[in-house]
């Protein structure tokens, strides 16, 4: 299932692009995932500037790398470093604070590696003409759903709020699918594994494919509390109308995710999984009797009227291959990305321009002798003859070599 944000995070892991257009930096969301949909480190963009030169009255950003005409900058550094913890206590809710503090220095040692790998990617994308427009209003809606906004004006006037660009929050986003659809095409598509290797990894894990009986379920629920009696018939009226709708062909997730009154509405509906005897007698009984996808009829409840999808069905006792060779399969891709997705991204490496700043350190660096190196600004220089950055900002910065490692 993927992952929920609300706007608090959101802003969090957003806020290093919030003046991106003001550098014309295009960063990304999220770096290359270890596995499909796994997100790390924060967008490279403008931020709060640091203040440097001083003594000159003037401030300027630190340029930490470039990759091809994209800058990484000293402040996005330090937005994907403080963003890191509240980032593993996303992915890993029962891992102690010692776990994180843990995990946390792991990754800081490659924070500047998956802030490159990451421009590199969303770059590939764009030069493959990938289009993820759908996705991107799909992505934003759900947000909205997630934070109770009414439509998306309200969640950009939210954005906005915050002191953030409403058209930088869905660059980021924009950046992030067109990362996760490269990854997909160019790395993940090879990685298929044939029925022989699905068939070997299942003989030899079996004890991993014993459940119980388990059923996994999402709801829509019509809440009838605060609701008067003559109200009641036109709720159920509506309920009927949704269960008619999901055996129609629309899918039941989305039809949760924007008509139904549960707080499971922002995750699609999910419920779960459970096994018998921790359902309400009366429900129990029909639901382990439906097979996947299938659906109740409209069940009247204290508060409300409800339906029931079967989203996942176990029997008790080994899975039969036919049942869980999606899993096996997704477990053979998810082992075999990350080695590929470097292979692949040092080869992206290889053909693209990036440099690093010295004393910075990127531990995949394609080794040369490249450095970035610093020269005074030149405030009072001839119009023209400034050290200009992308979107005309004065970087005060020479770069010399190719590409560069730290």
């Amino acid at each position: 299932m993927e992952r929920a944000y609300t706007l608090p995070v959101i802003f969090l892991v957003f806020a290093s692009v919030a003046a991106q257009a003001q550098t014309g930096t295009q960063g990304q969301t999220q770096p290359p995932p270890k596995s499909p949909g796994q997100t790390t480190s924060p967008a490279p963009g403008k931020a709060p500037v640091r203040p440097r030169n001083e003594g000159q009255g003037k401030v300027i950003e630190e340029v930490v790398a470039r990759v091809n005409n994209e800058i990484i900058t000293f402040s996005d550094l330090e937005h994907a470093r403080q963003q890191l913890p509240d980032e593993i206590r996303q992915e890993c809710d029962k891992c102690t604070p010692e776990k994180i503090n843990e995990e946390t220095a792991q990754r800081e040692k490659n924070l500047l590696r998956d802030l490159i790998d990451q421009s590199l990617l969303a770059q590939r994308g764009k030069d493959l003409g990938i289009s993820v427009e759908p996705d991107v209003i799909k992505r934003l809606d759900q947000i909205r759903i997630q934070n109770s906004l009414p439509d998306l004006d309200a969640l950009e006037k939210a954005i906005e709020g915050q002191g953030l660009s409403y058209e930088d929050f869905k660059n980021s986003i924009r950046n992030n699918l067109l990362t996760q659809e490269v990854i997909r095409r160019e790395v993940q598509q090879d990685l298929m594994p044939d029925r022989a290797d699905v068939q070997k990894y299942y003989d030899e894990h079996k004890d991993e494919f014993k459940r119980p009986d388990l059923v996994y379920l999402r709801e829509i629920f019509v809440s009838t509390d605060g609701k008067t009696e003559a109200e009641i018939p036109d709720l159920q009226k509506k309920a009927e109308t949704l269960l008619d709708r999901v055996k129609k062909g629309e899918d039941f997730g989305e039809l949760a995710k924007h008509f139904s009154d549960g707080q499971t509405a922002k995750d699609g509906g999910e419920l779960g999984g459970f096994e018998r005897g921790q359902l309400d007698p009366a429900i129990e009984a029909g639901v382990f009797k439906l097979n996947r996808n299938d659906l109740t009829e409209v069940i009247r409840t204290r508060n409300g009227f409800m339906i029931l999808q079967v989203e996942m069905r176990y029997e008790a006792g080994l899975q039969p291959l036919d049942k869980v060779e999606n899993e096996v399969t997704q477990r053979l891709v998810m082992q075999q990305t990350e080695p590929a997705l470097r292979k692949y991204l040092e080869k992206l490496r290889e053909e693209s321009y990036v440099t690093v700043k010295a004393g910075y350190t990127d531990t995949a660096a394609v080794a040369t002798g490249a450095t970035i190196e610093e020269v005074p600004p030149t405030p009072d220089a001839p119009e023209g003859k400034k050290g200009k950055g992308k979107g005309g900002k004065s970087l005060g910065k020479v770069i010399k070599g190719k590409n560069s490692g730290s």
